[in-house]
C-alpha cells in the first residue's frame, strides 16, 4: 500500500478501531460485574480486568479523536434480538461473542494501522476463549453447589407446564429423561424445557443422550452405568458442562469419583417404577455416601414427602424426585414443600457447624 493511499485510509482506520476498543472494553466490563459480584471470583474477575486495561493501552487519542458519532450509519441499525434478554446465561454469550468480534476486527485492521497490533490482538482473543470455557464452567459449576432439589422428568403430555410449575416452586436443576419417544419428539421437549429452566435460572440436564445436550445448549448430561464412560463424555462436551453419573453401591461411587464427574446419583433408596428390576439401596447407601462422597451428590429413587425426613436424617443435603412432582396434582406446591424442608434441614446443619467452630476455638 503506498504513502498516499495509506494517509487517506488513516481516518478510517481509526473510526474502526475506535469503535472496536469501546465494544470489546464495554463487553468485557459486563462480563467482569458478573465474575466479580455474581461468582465472587477473584481471579476470573482479575483477567477481566487485566483485558480492559490492556485495550486501554492501545485506545490512544488518536483513535479517540476520529471518533464521529453523528455521521455513524451504525448508530441507527437495531435488531430486536438487542432489546431482549431472556437470561443469564445469553448475557454472557452475547457479551463474549461481541468481545471476541471486536478483537478479530482489531487484529485484521490493526495490521494496517500498526503491525504489532495484530499479534496483540490475536493473543488476547484467545485468551477471551479461554476466559469463556472458565466462566462458563465456574457459573455451572457454582449453581450446582448451590442446588439441593432435582427434578427428573417422565413422560406426560403437560411436560412444560408439570416442568414450569416445578421452576416456579423453587426446584434447582432439571434433567429430560424420555426412553421411548422419537428423536424429532425428544430435540423439542428438550430446546423447551431448556429454555424454560434458563429462564428461571436453574440447570438443565440431558438424560444419556450427550448429543442431544450439545444440540440444544443443555447445561449437561447424566449418565448411567450402562451409558457412556464419564471420560468419553468429557471430551464431546468439554470441560464447560456438567456430567452426572449415577451409583447404586460403594464400588460405583468410588468409580464415579475417580472418573471425572461433577456430581453423582445416589439410589434407588426405596423402590421405584422408574427403574423397574433394581433393587432398593435403602437409607444405608446414603448413610454411606454422606461419608465417603467428595462430590455434590443427590439421593434418588421413590423419595417423596412421606419419607424425605428419613433421607435426610441419613445424611443427604441434596434429593432427586420423579414422580413426588411429575404425578403430583399440583406440582408446585410439592416442589415448595421439598424445598422448605432442605432448607431448614441445611439451616440447621450451617447452624450446628458454625457452633462447632465457636466451641473448637474456645
Amino acid at each position: 500500500m503506498g504513502n498516499q493511499e495509506h494517509g487517506a485510509l488513516q481516518p478510517v482506520l481509526c473510526r474502526i478501531l475506535d469503535a472496536n476498543l469501546d465494544r470489546a472494553r464495554e463487553g468485557l466490563r459486563i462480563i467482569e460485574e458478573w465474575c466479580r459480584f455474581g461468582l465472587n471470583s477473584g481471579a476470573l474477575t482479575e483477567v477481566c480486568k487485566h483485558l480492559r486495561q490492556e485495550l486501554a493501552i492501545w485506545h490512544t487519542a488518536e483513535l479517540r479523536s476520529a471518533r464521529d458519532t453523528p455521521g455513524d450509519p451504525g448508530t441507527e441499525l437495531t435488531h430486536p434480538q438487542e432489546a431482549q434478554r431472556t437470561d443469564l446465561q445469553q448475557v454472557l454469550q452475547v457479551n463474549f461473542c461481541r468481545v471476541q468480534e471486536a478483537l478479530r476486527v482489531l487484529e485484521e485492521y490493526g495490521k494496517l494501522y500498526q503491525p504489532e497490533m495484530g499479534t496483540a490482538f490475536k493473543q488476547m482473543r484467545y485468551q477471551v476463549y479461554t476466559l469463556e470455557s472458565n466462566l462458563l464452567a465456574g457459573h455451572r459449576h457454582q449453581r450446582l453447589l448451590r442446588s439441593h432439589l432435582y427434578l427428573v422428568t417422565s413422560p406426560t403430555e403437560s411436560l412444560p407446564a408439570v416442568v414450569e410449575a416445578a421452576l416456579q416452586g423453587g426446584v434447582d436443576v432439571v434433567q429430560y429423561r424420555d426412553k421411548n419417544s422419537d428423536d424429532g419428539v425428544r430435540l423439542q421437549n428438550a430446546k423447551q424445557l431448556c429454555h424454560l429452566c434458563h429462564q428461571y435460572g436453574a440447570l438443565f440436564m440431558v438424560n444419556d443422550r450427550v448429543d442431544l445436550a450439545l444440540a440444544v445448549d443443555a447445561d449437561g448430561v447424566h449418565l448411567g452405568q450402562q451409558d457412556l464412560p464419564v471420560a468419553v463424555a468429557r471430551q464431546l462436551l468439554g470441560q464447560q458442562r456438567l456430567i452426572g453419573c449415577s451409583t447404586t453401591n460403594p464400588d460405583e461411587l468410588k468409580a464415579a469419583l475417580q472418573s471425572g464427574a461433577d456430581y453423582i446419583g445416589v439410589g434407588p433408596v426405596y423402590e421405584t417404577p422408574t427403574k423397574a428390576g433394581k433393587a432398593a439401596t435403602g437409607v444405608e447407601y446414603v448413610r454411606y455416601a454422606a461419608q465417603q462422597s467428595t462430590l455434590p451428590w443427590f439421593a434418588i429413587g421413590g423419595i417423596d414427602p412421606n419419607n424425605l425426613q428419613e433421607v435426610l436424617t441419613a445424611g443427604a443435603e441434596r434429593v432427586a424426585v420423579v414422580r413426588a412432582i411429575m404425578q403430583a396434582e399440583q406440582p408446585m406446591l410439592v416442589t415448595q414443600y421439598l424445598v422448605s424442608q432442605l432448607s431448614h434441614v441445611q439451616m440447621i446443619r450451617d447452624y450446628n457447624a458454625r457452633m462447632s467452630m465457636v466451641i473448637s476455638h474456645v
